[in-house]
This record gives structure tokens, sequence and C-alpha cells, in this order.
């Protein structure tokens, strides 16, 4: 019966992808599954001038010199940003265009997307691991071409998959959050995708609800309060639950074997609701830390062992 290691929540961070790729063959793994929100939120400009370069990083400006950018590219990956070398006037050109500055991040968060398809297929390539990856709420629509075009990752986005007789289904949308992201609907429309899906699974005891959003009220989707201007309340330790009914719903009416969310960072966890063990992991991206669960599934329990790791 396969062991499942499972992440999510990325955010860019490369060297969070990395540890996601090794983490089948540490820990003896045959599955690999990202549960969504893997790209990056915003380009870190290297710019050329007096023939060396300047970066602007953790709020600090630094001179590189030209036998540093790599090294520096590299720490700007590991913190879940996209490095871009441009002139000065590039600089001022994308300060005052939104639109030029919105293509740019794109092309170089989807350039950054087909890099971790490269790494993921010289580490994976005649190991038998199967590794899948559905995008999140933060994640653009043009993701999913990008890792279809994958040798040794799957999109799991809007299908039910097999996985040594198991069920797999997958989706990254969420409900409508204050940052207005991607992949966001009504738990109406929300509720309706996951059905599609889940009406085709025949045995929901051997079925795994790959589901971005946490369930509603679980305890895996306490987010620190925020009023109307998106600003925390006492000071970030008031929370409340931000997940979705729809999910709940489908959770409590199909009862799935196992369903692992992501979506809210602070809720690293695991709870039963009903017969089904729900697992959000949690992310710690921002440190390079790789949050996880490693599932070991069983033929006559369902599910033999679970274990929420960091590392």
């Amino acid at each position: 019966m396969p062991k499942v290691f499972f992440a999510t929540d990325l955010h860019g961070s490369e060297m969070c992808w990395r540890k996601f790729i090794n983490a089948a063959k540490f820990y003896d793994a045959e599955v690999l599954i990202c549960g969504g929100d893997m790209t990056g939120k915003a380009i870190v400009p290297i710019v050329a001038e007096n023939g060396g370069f300047t970066v602007m990083l953790g709020g600090e400006q630094q001179a590189v010199a030209p036998d540093g950018v790599t090294e520096i590219e590299n720490v700007i990956r590991r913190k879940g940003y996209y490095p871009l070398q441009m002139s000065v006037e590039r600089l001022h050109e994308l300060d005052q265009d939104p639109t030029k500055r919105a293509h740019a991040f794109q092309q170089v968060m989807l350039d950054g997307v087909e890099r971790w398809m490269n790494m993921a297929s010289e580490k994976l390539r005649g190991s038998g691991i199967r590794c899948f990856v559905c995008p999140g709420n933060d994640d653009e629509m043009e993701v999913d071409d990008v890792i279809r075009r994958a040798d040794y990752v799957e999109l799991g986005e809007g299908r039910v998959i097999e996985i040594d007789g198991y069920s797999m289904i997958s989706t990254g949308w969420s409900n409508h959050t204050p940052w207005n992201t991607h992949r966001e609907e009504t738990e109406e429309k929300l509720g309706e995708r996951i059905e599609a899906m889940a009406s085709q699974v025949k045995d929901p005891s051997r079925a795994i609800f790959n589901l971005h959003c946490p369930p509603y009220k679980s305890g895996l989707d306490d987010a620190p309060a925020i009023d109307a201007d998106l600003k925390l309340l006492h000071g970030g330790r008031a929370l409340r639950p931000v997940g979705s009914t729809a999910v709940r719903d489908a959770i409590e009416r199909h009862q799935p074997l196992i369903s692992l969310h992501g979506h809210i960072h602070e809720s690293k966890g695991a709870v039963k609701i009903g017969k089904t063990l729900s697992i959000n992991p949690g992310s710690s991206y921002e440190e390079g830390v790789l949050m996880g669960a490693i599932v070991q599934l069983d033929a006559k329990k369902g599910i033999k062992s679970y274990q929420l790791i960091s590392g």
C-alpha cells in the first residue's frame, strides 16, 4: 500500500520545492502531492548600473559584483521571490506601467514553474514515484499548462485519479478571500466543483480529497482576524475560522478516507470529521522550512499511520 507525502503552500520557495521532490526518497514514499499555492508573489529586480548590480532585499539595498549574481539569485529564489536582471531604464518602465509589470511577473513566474518541473524530471526520472501538483487560489491559470507539459509531474486540478486502488480528487479553488485571488468563487460554485468529482468516486472509504481550502470551523482554518482595511486585529492574536462550508459539506456527505488541505498557513493540525481524517500540515515557506504530512495507507485499516513533519 502506498505511502503518501503531502505538502502545500510553497509560494515560490525553491528550497521548499527541492525538499519536496527529495521527500519521497527521504521518507520512502511512493506518492508526492503538492496541494497548491506553489508560485511566488513578487519579482526582485537585480539592477545593472556602474559596472555592477544593486538589489533591494530584506529592506536593504545591496551592491552585487558580476560574479555574485548567481548567488544572490539563489538567495532570492530560496525566499520565494523571482530574480530578474534589468537596466535602470527597465526598472523605471515597470514602476510606471502596471500592465507591463504584470506581464513581466507572469513571464518570470511561468519560467520559474517550468524550472521546477525540470528539476522534478531530473530527480524523479526512473524512480517510479508519482508526483501530483494542484495549483491553488494564489496561482494564475496559466500555471496549469506548464504542469501539463511536464514529464514527471501530473496535474491534479479537476480530475479523479486512481492511485494504487485509491481515488483522489483535487481542486485548488477556494471560497472568497479579501485579496481577490485567481481561483475564488462562491460556496455554491465551489460545492458544485467538488461534487462533480466526488460523485464519480465509487468507494469513498478509499478516497483522498485533495482540497486546498480547509473545511469551515474545523480548527484547520483559523486565521488572524483582520479589519476592513486588512489590518490585523489585536496584534494578530485574534483568530477566526475562514474555511469553506462547501468543503466541509462535501467531507461530511461523502466521508472520504482522508482529506488534505492548506491555504491557512497558521493552522497546522489533524482532526476527524466523522470518519474522515482531515490534515493541514501548515506552511513556513518564508524560512525555507518544508512542513508536510506522511500518510501510510493500508488495505485493511485504511490509514495505518500518519505524521506531521517539518524540516
